[in-house]
């Protein structure tokens, strides 16, 4: 049971989300589990001998070789890590992979191929990846007890799992790189064996099967036999790669992506890797292959089972863009594989018009639609996709059913985006719809197969205000394996999980909507001392309902509940603390204001033991990620909640906690810019004054020693990092990873910004502290991934920001992590991470000399 992901892709990257959020993703994931884990999640799997200790390099001088920081820090690299979960179609069972510990540098320095925006791991046909589950088991929910699985391979190296419609078979995809195995094995739920089924599977994009409705087959993606020898590079190129634009095309905007196709050296060997065989495999491993291979991105069984839809590439490709904006074709193929209907033929994309509401034009996001045997829907932008343009109707959602031999319907006519549907019958559908600019969200309930019903509004607001924000509706999987609205048993009223955020802080919350009036009934609330987040009702009449409790002191593990009367909730797992040392870590939610009257939140936390009477300030690290706002009410809400588990992660600040720091998380810093107003163009004014308003906080507090203060970031907390350095004396050090400083090398847009850098030099230029490193005094320590790949964060961005700093004159550290991304997946990578941190805060921080009188209070420069 699961709301439904958002299928945009034009969102710019969205800040971190809320720890309760991540700790949800990292438990319970959909029937479909993808266990491809970012280093700000789970993390990877070990390699075993790099695993049990660093290199003998670490042993070396500073600076040679990969460190090793303190044991308390060790510690928590090492700490237990929580099993993985996905919940099975009729609730009643839950599939637990054990999650193993980092991978040593030698995994993560495999062969890696950077091809047209993809990394492929080219021995085992597959997108690259590092983490993988080391063991596999099952709950039963009712009594809560575990069921072990026979015949799994060794090593178990499981990369993703789905449940059968039918919920007999659970099917799981095992790469691994050491045997070059790339295989699909099924474990039967009735004898709890497992069993490989086929070899030679294609997951250089997606997850390489999928269950047909029937739950007796499966749609799988295989590598083409015969296909020889990968092409090898061409060591005389036979003539320069050339590109060469048309004018009066107008403004696009093209974002800075990483690992594009260089030459048509590089496209064949995409090619060559992408080219996927399309089969269905039964029960007992016979294969039928679907039609020829070809340049597949997507592919997906209609629930009856009589067509696919398939999305395939077509050339030339692009040296400018991602294979996602490539030339496509929409198809539908019989069951026989052969063709039978083309939904779309559609154009490279090199380029959108201005404005984060802008969308390519033609059909996108072309699905089937879950209540129905085989009709595809889609949407159009009506306006060129060009947010610019007047228009009052901006998407249409359109529907066609099989056998396509008439004209598509229209579902929807949309005032801004379609933003999803959540299907339900022909008598109750939802339409999401979302207006970047403004934030306006609107939830229409249609009924599809009633063209003469008029949509009706379910939900108007703003994505800003979680307050008011009531939930996301509840489905479950039908028997074609579906994702189906819950109703209740009059068939007239949803289920909603919703954050529930107050004042108070987060209070999950599960209601009942009933459509016929539109009240709302509160079945459960969260209530202190526990952050408790429903995850699913266990029964359609919504008497069962299972949740993922957790405390301060108490990780989140899995609660059955009846709902509407006084039982107490049973505890189906038990998770230990992973890190029992830092148990009695104090952690409090602060409020106050910056000097314009927005209100501001952070999470501050305190070593165990520490009395600020008895002890007095602490040395301080704050860490923060800005956020755009169009509202100053929506920025002041609060984020979080006192009651959630203090999880001590290796990749955020709490590490140092062990090393007697106080440590302030997530201090908000709003950027705000109301009505026609651009946040960004006071960006600089309102950081430094969030900024000043959390160190005024913690001194005021008596936590914090003024000058003994450390700011800290990854990403676009990087940016914050260096600008605050460059703009305020508020900080002794900063230690800024992945970043980007020098917006001109984002030249078409960077975070919520809208706006092309000849639009708006000035903000740009303003925001760039690679502008003002003549200003940073303080010590910074720079970190990056040698091989990141997110858009915009280029690795060249620390390399000439330390530069600039260096040629200065000022105090700056640059270190860069060997085949690293954005996010560090190695053990040596990380505990080097924790080292240089630990030791920049000891010598610049920690035991940082008092300023002379005056110095150190001042915001601005």
């Amino acid at each position: 049971m699961k709301p439904p992901a958002r299928r945009s892709d034009r969102r710019l990257p969205a800040p971190p989300r809320a720890p309760h959020a991540a700790l949800i993703a990292r438990l319970l994931l959909p029937a479909a589990l993808a266990l491809s884990l970012s280093a700000q999640a789970a993390p990877a799997a070990s390699s075993g001998k790099a695993a049990a200790a660093a290199p003998a390099a670490a042993a070396s001088a500073w600076g040679e070789g990969y460190q090793l920081p303190p044991k308390p820090l060790q510690a928590i690299v090492d700490a237990p890590r929580r099993p993985q979960l996905a919940l099975s179609p009729r609730r009643d069972l839950m599939a637990m992979v054990s999650t193993p510990s980092l991978p040593g540098i030698d995994v993560v320095a495999q062969p890696e191929l950077k091809l047209a925006g993809l990394r492929i791991h080219p021995r085992v046909r597959a997108a690259s990846r590092f983490s993988f589950g080391s063991g596999l088991e099952l709950l039963q929910i009712a009594s809560g007890k575990t069921v072990q699985i026979d015949g799994l391979p060794s090593p178990l190296s499981l990369a993703t799992l789905q449940w059968s419609p039918d919920q007999r078979w659970l099917a799981f995809n095992r790469v691994d790189a050491a045997s070059g195995a790339n295989e699909l094995w099924l474990v039967e739920l009735e004898t709890r064996r497992a069993r490989k089924l086929v070899a030679n599977l294609n997951t250089v994009v997606g997850r390489g099967y999928d269950w047909m409705p029937d739950s007796r087959r499966l749609l799988v993606r295989l590598q083409p036999e015969g296909q020889g020898e990968a092409p090898s590079a061409v060591a005389v190129p036979a003539g320069p790669a050339v590109q060469e634009t048309q004018a009066g095309a107008g403004v696009r905007q093209i974002r800075t992506y990483q690992d594009l196709l260089r030459n048509e050296s590089d496209a064949r060997l995409f090619a060559y890797y992408l080219r996927t065989q399309l089969a269905t495999v039964d029960l007992a491993g016979q294969t039928a292959k679907f039609g020829a291979p070809d340049l597949f991105m997507g592919v997906s069984a209609s629930p009856d089972g009589r067509h696919v839809l398939t999305t395939r590439l077509e050339r030339p490709f692009s040296y400018l863009v991602p294979a996602s904006m490539f030339a496509r074709r929409v198809e539908v193929l019989d069951a026989g594989g052969r063709f039978e209907y083309e939904v779309a033929r559609l154009p490279l994309v090199d380029g959108l018009p201005t404005g984060n509401d802008a969308v390519p034009t033609g059909p996108r996001e072309v699905q089937w639609r879950a209540d129905a045997p085989a009709t595809l829907v889609w949407a159009e932008a009506q306006d060129g996709g060009d947010p610019a343009r007047a228009a009052e109707i901006r998407d249409a959602v359109f529907m066609q059913a099989a056998p396509f031999d008439k004209p598509p319907q229209t579902l929807a006519r949309l005032a801004a985006r379609f933003e999803g549907a959540h299907w339900g019958s022909g008598e109750l559908a939802l339409i999401d719809e979302f207006w970047w600019k403004s934030r306006q969200v609107r939830q229409w309930r249609i009924a599809p197969d009633r063209g003469d019903r008029a949509p009706e509004l379910l939900r108007e607001g703003s994505s800003e205000d979680r307050y008011n924000d009531p939930g996301t509706p509840m489905t479950v999987m039908d028997a074609a394996g579906g994702e189906r609205l819950l109703t209740g048993a009059d068939g007239n009223s949803l289920y909603y999980i919703g954050d529930g955020a107050s004042a108070e802080g987060d209070r999950p919350f599960l209601d009942r909507l009933d459509l016929s009036d539109k009240r709302r009934t509160r079945l459960f609330h969260s209530q202190a001392p526990y952050f408790e987040r429903p995850v699913a009702v266990l029964d359609d009449a919504a008497k069962g309902l299972l949740t993922l409790r957790e405390s301060p002191t108490e990780p989140a593990n899995l609660q059955r509940r009846e709902l509407g009367g006084d039982a107490a909730p049973v505890a189906l797992t038990h998770f230990p603390h992973p890190t029992p040392q830092l148990r009695d870590i104090k952690k409090e939610l602060i409020r106050y204001k910056r000097n314009d009257g927005v209100e501001l939140t952070a999470n501050l936390y305190l070593p165990p033991g520490y009395d600020a009477k008895r002890d007095g300030p602490l040395p301080m690290l704050m860490y923060a990620y800005p956020a755009e706002f169009k509202s100053a009410d929506a920025a002041s809400q609060v984020i979080g909640s006192p009651y959630e588990f203090n999880a001590v992660s290796y990749w955020g600040p709490l590490p140092y906690l062990a090393m007697g720091y106080a440590v302030l998380d997530n201090p908000t810093m709003p950027i705000v810019g109301e009505g026609e107003r651009e946040p960004n163009d006071t960006y600089i004014q309102q950081l430094t004054a969030s900024a000043q308003a959390a160190v005024d906080e913690v001194v005021r507090r008596g936590v914090a020693d003024r000058n003994r203060i450390a700011v800290s970031g990854h990403s676009y907390g990087a940016f914050m990092t260096a600008n605050l350095l460059a703009h305020t004396r508020l900080f002794k050090a900063g230690i800024a990873r992945s970043g980007a400083y020098n917006r001109t090398l984002t030249p078409f847009g960077f975070q919520a910004e809208e706006r092309n850098y000849w639009q708006a030099q000035p903000t740009y230029e303003a925001m760039s502290p690679f502008n003002f490193a003549d200003k940073i005094k303080d010590p910074l320590l720079l970190i990056h991934g040698e091989q990141d790949n997110n858009s915009g964060t280029f690795p060249i961005q620390s390399e000439r920001m330390y530069a600039a700093i260096k040629g200065l004159g000022g105090k700056a550290r640059l270190v860069m992590l060997p085949n690293e991304s954005h996010g560090y997946r190695a053990r040596e990578s990380i505990l080097h991470l924790l080292a240089e941190t630990n030791r920049w805060l000891e010598t610049y921080v920690k035991n940082a000399k008092p300023e002379a009188a005056g110095q150190g209070t001042k915001a601005a420069k």
